[in-house]
């Protein structure tokens, strides 16, 4: 059985059409974003079970702060342990910033994050490999449209401050996971072509696909919530 499994796995990993540089850039990429999770992780844990730092709007302009502060330092063999401490303190906040957002589902039902966590890996990954197996650069050319539909979502979101349109709500909701998967399968191939044409900027790349999976992952919360509450109004 274990044989099989090796086997198995050895399939569903091996990238032989990967220049050997790519792939080891990639190693670099996905082990700086194993990072960014644990610090994300270790952040929403100082908010929701210590109560040590309440995520809000200080957190949030705390994680921005930092990212931006990680795009202006500079790229260089020299900067790593700089930049890769600003990453950690960027995805540090941003688990902060989901605290507020994780007490209220969990008063709802503490098992939707880790349904929501799971669902939200297995989509990455899923989405990732699709990526990393298409030879033909096909999601490259999503980059427009996704782009175009994270502006009209961000409109549409503003509006709704005012509106407050359910409808406007499910639509940002449900179409902002398919952008954002979408998203996922565009950065994983711009980080291969980035590195064909000599940016091996692994840091920062790291960024996108943080934001790619927070952003699912958050989106699921929602939506797993909403459905209960639903359930629970009903059996009222």
């Amino acid at each position: 059985m274990a044989t099989r499994n090796g086997f198995f796995s050895e399939a569903i990993f091996k990238f032989d059409h990967l220049e050997r540089g790519v792939q080891e850039h990639l190693k670099r990429v996905y082990g700086t974003l194993a990072i960014s999770m644990l610090s994300a992780a270790a952040g929403a844990y100082v908010h929701v079970v210590m109560g040590l730092i309440s995520g809000g709007l200080l957190t949030t302009l705390g994680a921005l702060g930092m990212m931006i502060w990680l795009a202006a330092t500079h790229h260089s063999k020299a900067n790593v342990p700089k930049r890769l401490g600003i990453f950690v303190g960027f995805t540090f906040f941003m688990g902060v910033s989901l605290g507020p957002l994780l007490d209220m589902v969990i008063k709802i039902d503490p098992s939707i994050v880790m349904t929501a966590l799971m669902g939200t890996s297995l989509i990455f990954v899923s989405f990732s490999l699709a990526a990393l197996y298409n030879t033909n650069r096909t999601f490259l050319y999503m980059g427009g449209f996704l782009l175009s539909a994270l502006s009209w979502m961000c409109l549409a979101g503003f509006m709704n401050i005012f509106f407050r349109s359910q409808l406007i709500w499910n639509l940002n909701l449900y179409g902002g996971l398919l952008v954002f998967c979408g998203f996922v399968l565009y950065d994983t191939q711009l980080i291969v072509e980035k590195k064909r044409s000599g940016d091996d900027d692994y840091i920062w790349q790291s960024v996108d696909l943080f934001l790619d999976f927070i952003n699912i992952f958050r989106r699921l919360m929602i939506i797993l919530a909403s459905k209960e509450e639903g359930k629970k109004k009903r059996r009222d």
